[in-house]
């Protein structure tokens, strides 16, 4: 009987935890990546305060890095603030792919500066350039909602009930 009600009230603040994070989580994922643009783009601005700046020059020798990388710059913080306001997220998830396109480029341009030991052992410029797949798959997940998708959130065992959470 004691166990019952206590697996009871722990259904019930799970279940409230999982509806909260159903309700929040897709809004606080996209403000966070979109911090992450802002805040990278931003350092790009200031010489020599991105620990991106030495890779970029390093794989991308033939690009004059007075212009590049102000444009950089520029075009992370717009993804930023595309992700920021959620305003725009069809142009802003585009540009992001093409980013992390040119951002993935040191891999075959400069492998040197990628691994230490192929293919497993990153530098951490490696595992800086590897963990983009995060935010990637963040923007993938933001994307899905773009026409109206949803997260759905089913907290009861057996799917006996779908609650769809508008975001």
């Amino acid at each position: 009987m004691f166990a019952q009600k206590i697996s009871a009230g722990f259904d019930r603040v799970d279940t409230t935890i999982v509806k909260w994070m159903a309700r929040h989580g897709l809004t606080l994922l996209r403000i966070s990546v979109g911090i992450v643009f802002l805040w990278f783009g931003a350092l790009k601005l200031i010489p020599e305060a991105s620990p991106a700046e030495s890779l970029i020059q390093q794989s991308l020798p033939f690009l004059p890095m007075e212009q590049f990388l102000p444009v950089l710059a520029i075009w992370e913080m717009i993804i930023g603030l595309g992700f920021i306001t959620g305003k725009f997220m069809r142009l802003t998830i585009l540009l992001m792919i093409f980013q992390m396109i040119g951002a993935a480029s040191p891999i075959v341009l400069n492998p040197t500066a990628v691994f230490v030991k192929f293919p497993f052992v990153l530098t951490l410029e490696g595992q800086y350039i590897i963990k983009n797949a995060v935010l990637v798959s963040a923007a993938f997940v933001i994307g899905a909602t773009v026409r109206g998708g949803e997260l759905s959130a089913d907290p009861v065992q057996g799917n006996l009930k779908t609650e769809q959470i508008a975001l």
